[in-house]
């Protein structure tokens, strides 16, 4: 064999037991992980909704990938809520063996259920109780209730024999006095304790008149402090 063949046996011999160049595993695995991070804050990662200052927030309307609320969804899950909150309230008025028709309906942001009397008979004013309690607590019941069913956290509204929309009128009175007040004097006014329903009344009151308000205090103290402009 000539001295050029045996060069070239040589050389494809070199080349042939020659490793090939390392790859950094670590850069490697960097980049799949730094990849993976990205897809998954792409596609999975939710926008956060704000809630109200009023009530607990876990029950916040659900929101598309580009942060606005998904309205149609929002309304079948209240319709829903409704649902299931008629049946349970149906079921608790035939085992107390009282009267009253179940209204349902949808205000604004949640789900509104009414027992109102019926052909039968009047709604027993028990389910309100002094101060309206027995109502509050008939109300956590209700929302308890529909949560287990739905998985959703409850924030609809509970009103017996019209008691809620009559005390929405008396403390809307209460509020309009106390904003003349402040209007006048320019000082601050603290109001009586109220529940959260009454509170967002009042709030909602002193929005509209131009001033500004906010909650103070613990429960069941927990009030409404109207300020000036």
């Amino acid at each position: 064999m000539c001295e050029k063949d045996i060069s070239t046996v040589a050389e494809q011999d070199a080349s042939a037991t020659t490793p090939p160049p390392v790859v950094d595993s670590t850069v490697v695995d960097s980049t799949v992980v730094d990849s993976t991070v990205v897809d998954s804050t792409v596609v999975e990662t939710p926008l956060v909704s704000t809630p109200d200052d009023e009530v607990p927030q876990d029950g916040a309307p659900k929101t598309t990938s580009e942060g606005t609320p998904s309205k149609p969804k929002r309304s079948s899950l209240l319709e829903r809520e409704g649902e299931v909150a008629a049946d349970f309230l149906e079921q608790l008025l035939d085992i107390a063996d009282m009267d009253g028709d179940i209204d349902v309906d949808v205000d604004g942001d949640r789900a509104a259920v009414a027992i109102v009397d019926s052909e039968e008979g009047r709604v027993s004013r028990r389910l309100v109780g002094p101060d309206g309690k027995v109502l509050e607590a008939l109300q956590e019941l209700t929302r308890l209730a529909v949560q287990a069913a739905t998985g959703e956290r409850s924030r609809l509204m509970l009103d017996v024999a019209g008691h809620r929309a009559q005390r929405r009128a008396a403390v809307v009175a209460i509020a309009q006095t106390a904003i003349a007040s402040v209007k006048t004097t320019g000082e601050q006014v603290s109001m009586e304790p109220m529940t959260a329903f009454e509170r967002k009344v009042v709030h909602d009151t002193v929005l509209a008149a131009g001033l500004g308000s906010e909650s103070d205090g613990v429960e069941p103290h927990r009030h409404v402090v109207i300020l000036p402009a």
